[in-house]
């Protein structure tokens, strides 16, 4: 029921970071005083243990390159579109097809990457 936007027509909704992981059991202290020095902007430890660094578009190379020279290599590195507000979908129903649609737009091999500001709680997925 809903309707294609024109390109960008929602880019609003979201900044661009550089966003680097880690596996859990890497040092989260030493990550913090590396990425921070070199302009991070956070750094957060998920629920496994794995830790998020967040960086500015413009400073996502130098500080991916500091945590690298210090022997710090990420699971993975790359620019992505983190949303500004996140919209709660509590409906199970829904949740279930906003999946769906995801799930098909991956599957189309003209897409690079899917974006959302979805936040469905564990336990409907």
């Amino acid at each position: 029921g809903g309707n294609l936007g024109t390109d960008g027509s929602v880019a609003y909704l979201f900044h661009e970071k550089g966003q680097i992981l880690f596996p859990a059991g890497t040092s989260e202290e030493e990550i913090m005083n590396i990425a921070l020095e070199y302009g991070a902007e956070d750094i957060h430890t998920e629920e496994d243990g794995s830790l998020e660094v967040t960086t500015a578009f413009e400073h996502f190379s130098k500080v991916k390159r500091a945590l690298e020279a210090h022997n710090l290599k990420p699971e993975q590195a790359e620019i992505a579109l983190i949303p500004v507000t996140n919209v709660a979908i509590t409906d199970q129903n829904l949740a279930e097809k906003f999946m769906k649609l995801v799930d098909l737009l991956e599957e189309l091999e003209d897409v690079q990457s899917v974006y959302s500001n979805a936040d469905i709680a564990e336990d409907m997925l």
